[in-house]
């Protein structure tokens, strides 16, 4: 890479320079006006950038190119419309804990608080969403407020940054030295604090420990996995944060999410001791705020998370240590094994029950394509490092049941529930690891959020592989209309184009697939194109959830 480091360089330039010197690689952008120094500085260093089709899906990909890196990722954007296109990205980011930074251009200085053309109070439009939204009036301030933005991504809790860009500030020059390349600030679990976690297990009878958030890495999840396997240490995974252990382990007992396992639920209720590292246990892992009692709970909590301001922010815990997770597991040999392990037998059973639980082939619903079918082919040909991304939707918990996630950086989805994530995901994992098998699930209403981020791959040559799953309809929200207002269908149907057409009207490969038998052949010339493919699955509206049909809900819901 390469940077201009010396003599007076104007404001564009010294943003530019300012990323190298972070080690950036990629940025994701919707070029816009505001900021034409920037894109003109680019042309001089050794940056990728990825031209993508609407702000939403750049702040997606950034994100995805955050989580898989733990460094962040960078998109850039125009004002107004474009910034605030851009918020989903922004929001996914937050409450995924991922680091991210979006620069954002905007109005000259003085036309400031006229109403100008797209002018928006970034500080007020993105701080309660961002960790840190700033503007830069002065060129000279850029390698700090940079260095601060990359440190304030990634330290404690990871999340978005906003840095917003007037567009004389970019073209005005200064002299001033780069900022060093920002590293996270860690804290190590004390001593004392391990002895304490010790002194806890010792008395467990029935311990579970749970693995979220961010700051991971595959040294951490490997330190994890070594000493769940000497404690014999039953573990499972928050929601979307299934990577964070092979599901092969023999102490692997499934994710805490939606549509969990029924034992595995139970367990959880009746664990003595949970030993939570890295996530804060929001809504969906915890069942809607009921698995645990706030603020104390009846189980013993020992709460692991880098940043102090989310421990004891809900639930009290009989242990906070303050640590990421990737410091927490490597001092995880400071912890002897105890005397007796009285939870080995039931760790052994829920694991096999978990196996059982995923097992697609006990799955039937109504219609000719059986996602089971589905599921069973690309668990017997992908290979462990295959990346699966996926949006929001009833489609999803085909992944979350029954894809076996084997390594660490294979899952990106959003915690946020947020529609339109896989695509551009999809995209952006495909651009930082060419190489590795990248696969997308969506929806039928899912994929059209952000579908035009397929010309994207094709503009790249990057041959992901989207499965959109269609049964005609916003199914998550069908499902819970049928649930509550049984029959009273509003605001739920869908008519969909044929996207197998789709794919290839912008240049890829395209099949639609009606039956179980045909999947295979077709996802095989999908990945023989070696162009961006979309998959068009055609599945019965009634087969609303992996276990359930519209007709069950609505009789239930009449009984």
């Amino acid at each position: 890479m390469q940077a201009n480091s010396t003599g007076a360089r104007t404001g564009g330039q010294l943003i530019v320079d300012q990323l190298v010197a972070q080690g950036v690689e990629h940025v994701f952008t919707v070029p816009g006006e505001s900021f034409l120094a920037v894109l003109d500085a680019l042309v001089d260093v050794n940056i990728e950038v990825t031209v993508c089709r609407q702000e939403g899906g750049a702040a997606m990909m950034a994100d995805a190119h955050g989580k898989l890196t733990s460094r962040p990722g960078v998109c850039m954007v125009t004002r107004g419309p474009g910034a605030s296109n851009a918020m989903a990205g922004i929001h996914i980011a937050k409450q995924d804990s991922t680091p991210l930074i979006m620069f954002v251009g905007q109005i000259e200085r003085g036309m400031r608080e006229r109403d100008a053309f797209q002018e928006m109070d970034y500080r007020a439009a993105f701080g309660s969403v961002a960790k840190w939204a700033t503007e830069i009036d002065d060129p000279a301030r850029i390698p700090e407020i940079v260095s601060r933005a990359f440190h304030v991504a990634m330290s404690g809790r990871p999340g978005p940054v906003v840095i917003a860009l007037p567009e004389d500030m970019l073209v005005e020059s200064a002299s001033v030295a780069a900022a060093p390349r920002a590293q996270a600030i860690d804290a190590w679990p004390s001593g004392a604090q391990m002895a304490a976690l010790a002194q806890q297990l010792q008395s467990a009878r029935a311990p579970v420990a749970i693995l979220g958030g961010s700051r991971w890495s595959p040294e951490a999840v490997a330190a994890f996995s070594e000493f769940a396997q000497r404690l014999q240490l039953p573990t499972a995974v928050s929601f979307r944060r299934q990577m964070l252990m092979n599901h092969e382990h023999p102490c692997y007992i499934g994710d805490v999410g939606l549509g969990i396992n029924p034992a595995l639920l139970q367990r959880l209720r009746d664990a003595d001791l949970l030993l939570l590292i890295g996530g804060r246990l929001s809504e969906i892992p915890s069942q809607a705020y009921t698995l645990l009692d706030i603020p104390v709970a009846k189980q013993t909590l020992i709460h692991v998370h880098p940043d102090n301001q989310e421990l004891g922010r809900v639930y009290a815990p009989a242990l906070a240590i303050q640590s990421s997770p990737s410091a927490f597991a490597q001092s995880l040999d400071a912890v002897p094994t105890p005397s007796s392990l009285p939870w080995a037998k039931d760790t052994e059973a829920l694991h096999q029950n978990y196996l059982a639980w995923s097992d697609p082939s006990a799955i039937s619903v109504p219609g000719q394509l059986q996602m089971s079918a589905v599921m069973a082919h690309l668990e017997k040909v992908l290979p462990a490092d295959a990346i699966i991304t996926n949006g929001a939707g009833n489609y999803a918990t085909w992944i979350h049941r029954f894809h076996r996630f084997k390594q660490y950086g294979t899952q990106l989805a959003p915690t946020s529930g947020s529609m339109g994530y896989g695509v551009p995901a999809a995209v952006g994992a495909k651009r930082l690891k060419p190489d590795t098998p990248v696969i997308c699930f969506a929806g039928d209403g899912c994929f059209l959020m952000h579908g035009q981020e397929f010309a994207t791959a094709v503009q790249y040559k990057l041959p992901i592989i989207v499965l959109i799953i269609d049964n005609g309809m916003y199914g998550t929200i069908r499902m819970h209309q049928e649930k509550f207002y049984p029959g009273r269908i509003s605001a739920t149907d869908l008519q969909n184009p044929d996207f197998a057409a789709y794919a290839q009207a912008f240049g890829g490969f395209g099949e639609r697939v009606e039956k179980s038998d045909d999947f295979a052949p077709a996802f095989e010339r999908a990945r023989a194109s070696q162009k961006p493919a979309i998959l068009h699955l055609i599945t019965d509206p009634q087969a609303i959830t992996p276990t359930t049909t519209i007709d069950k809900l609505r009789a239930a819901s009449q009984s």
